[in-house]
């Protein structure tokens, strides 16, 4: 096999470790959000919290998207650049 073909296989491997730690974290990322969320202090469910709360609310309930996003999404670019890129 030729270098080329060991560096796909290297970066496919690397690949799949970073989208396996990205699903292992979600689960308890999303937990920890939930129980922020429902917390008496920031006491998401009442509409007549201050705007600061508002928008802690909203970091909170898309953190996890951005971070599992941004995983997968660089997963997928260190896949991609080893196989454009010569």
């Amino acid at each position: 096999m030729n270098s080329r073909g060991q560096i796909f296989f290297f970066t496919f491997m690397i690949f799949v470790v970073i989208l396996i730690l990205a699903l292992a974290f979600a689960p308890g990322l999303k937990s920890q959000g939930e129980t922020i969320r429902n917390s008496e202090n920031l006491d998401c469910s009442n509409s007549s919290i201050s705007t600061f709360n508002k928008a802690t609310c909203t970091v909170t309930d898309i953190s996890l998207f951005y971070f599992i996003g941004g995983l997968i999404f660089l997963a997928g670019a260190i896949a991609t650049a080893r196989v454009v890129i010569k």
